[in-house]
């Protein structure tokens, strides 16, 4: 068999990540406070880009009315984002139709219809994006928050004392370096014999330091494990008498709910062992958490749902999460014209796709999630009506059918995305479920709703008639939900609800 060369011709179709795809699959899985840092960096490197300041109150004569929220029946989405920002490009400037970054249209060519069901009674508004007026405390660097006062923190205000306390540099020392061992519930996460080591003292030394900073305030701190750290805060209330302490060395009695074993090591009556479990249980574990603790950051929702007046529900975007950007057509004509060097020319082309890209990009991230948030609601309609008990099994499949995106979109959609409705902040990955089927052969139960329906079990259970996960089952099942003993007991245990019998020594011996 000869061996030789040749040429041959051969077709085939694949897809390539263009770097416009990329950006747009990133931007659209991008939650609000990674888009906006996004935004700001592509505002700092493109001089193309500039921050559409409309919002602020100036007379914007190339934007439209807001449009009403639709009615009836064939009620659909509007345009999710005005048109300002895409009659500032140009059919030659913006990529062609193959490049698109998503498997939507741009031109937003989207109603009820294409969902393949009925919108029902819901109606639809997109919100304007930038609407709203300017707060007259811009003059106010770094806003109303550099206003307040700092709150002193744990090291600050145990070092105070540590000062006041301790006179000696040396023990000042060590106590310095306890205080840089303490975690965030105000434990000491580390070895004491380091500190030794470390500072070249006796551990004598360091075990009497200890003692001394184990009185400093908040009572119980410096704690070295649970027993110690409530003895302290037991000892600052003149409370660590032997009863108490032998109650500190069973603890895992008392997480057992072992009432007789308690009364037996204790050596107290019944009255007086409920007293001391009420001060156990009054006494704060993480004396820290006062100190250097980060307040909660409240969600910011993407999308705003709110009952419309003719019925229905009229959804929008929030206009405080979209970040809005113009190209600035006026300053690249002008530059291009003084641009002699190719490579200067080839530049702002290339500034001016991108900027181009980021605007279009942004409007269609910006419709897809509206789209996506509008057929959330029409599937869980029951839900936001009548409640949880109500809520239909759903999954991505169902939502990218009805509006007919692949479901890995969806998927980027709901991720880090939140949704405001009347009943609450809720993540749109929420109302994403399975189900259950029917024992009847009826309509199937969503798990969310079957958790919801345990737990009211469990919560209304009287103390002598504590339910078993076979018990829990069987009513279920009279219900009309299938489901399997071993499933129920998965949901109980996912819910933190402890089994029959930890439930009813809590209820009957009330410890």
């Amino acid at each position: 068999m000869a061996i030789s060369q040749r040429l041959d011709l051969k077709q085939s179709q694949s897809l390539v990540m263009t770097p416009q795809l990329q950006q747009a699959i990133k931007l659209l899985q991008m939650s609000n406070l990674e888009l906006s840092a996004f935004v700001e960096g592509e505002l700092e490197q493109n001089p193309l880009l500039e921050r559409d300041e409309a919002g602020s109150g100036e007379e914007r004569p190339a934007e439209a009315p807001a449009t009403e929220a639709a009615d009836g029946p064939d009620a659909g989405v509007e345009d999710a984002m005005p048109p300002d920002s895409l009659d500032r490009t140009t059919a030659e400037s913006l990529p062609s139709a193959a490049d698109a970054p998503l498997d939507t249209d741009y031109e937003n060519n989207w109603d009820s219809r294409d969902s393949g069901g009925d919108m029902g009674s819901l109606a639809f508004d997109a919100q304007r994006a930038g609407s709203g007026g300017r707060s007259d405390f811009g003059e106010i660097d770094g806003g109303l928050e550099a206003t307040l006062s700092r709150a002193t923190t744990l090291r600050e205000h145990l070092q105070q004392q540590l000062a006041v306390d301790i006179a000696d540099p040396g023990d000042r020392m060590i106590g310095l370096h306890l205080i840089e061992m303490l975690d965030e519930a105000g434990w000491i996460s580390g070895d004491l014999g380091e500190v030794a080591t470390i500072l070249g003292c006796p551990p004598e030394r360091v075990d009497a330091v200890l003692e001394t900073v184990q009185g400093f305030d908040p009572p119980g701190i410096f704690a070295r494990n649970l027993r110690e750290c409530l003895a302290l805060q037991l000892r600052d209330r003149n409370r660590l008498d032997p009863a108490m302490q032998a109650l500190l060395d069973n603890l895992e009695m008392l997480a057992r709910r072992d009432r007789a074993g308690l009364l037996r090591v204790c050596g107290v009556g019944v009255e007086d062992l409920t007293e001391m479990v009420a001060e156990i249980r009054a006494l704060d574990p993480k004396p820290a958490t006062a100190f250097e603790h980060e307040p909660a950051q409240p969600v910011t929702p993407d999308v705003l749902m709110r009952p419309h007046a003719d019925g229905g529900w009229q959804v929008e975007l929030n206009a405080e999460t979209l970040p809005r950007v113009l190209v600035n057509r006026q300053y690249y004509s002008r530059i291009s014209r003084d641009a002699r060097d190719p490579k200067a020319q080839d530049y702002l082309s290339e500034q001016l796709n991108s900027a181009n890209w980021l605007v279009k990009a942004l409007h269609q991230r910006a419709t897809t999630i509206l789209k996506v948030a509008s057929e959330i609601i029409r599937q869980q309609d029951a839900f936001f009506v009548h409640g949880i008990g109500h809520m239909r099994p759903l999954i991505l499949r169902h939502i990218a059918a009805a509006i007919s995106m692949h479901e890995s979109t969806v998927s980027r959609v709901t991720s880090n995305k939140y949704m405001a409705t009347p009943r609450g902040i809720y993540e749109l990955k929420y109302f994403f479920n399975a189900s259950l089927g029917s024992s009847d052969g009826g309509a199937v139960h969503a798990s969310e709703s079957v958790r919801h329906r345990i737990k009211a079990m469990c919560d209304a259970e009287s103390p002598r008639a504590i339910l078993s996960d076979d018990d829990i089952t069987a009513r279920l099942r009279e219900e009309g939900i299938d489901i399997a003993r071993r499933t129920v007991a998965k949901y109980r245990e996912a819910m933190n609800i402890p089994s029959s019998v930890q439930r009813r020594r809590r209820k009957a011996e009330h410890l």
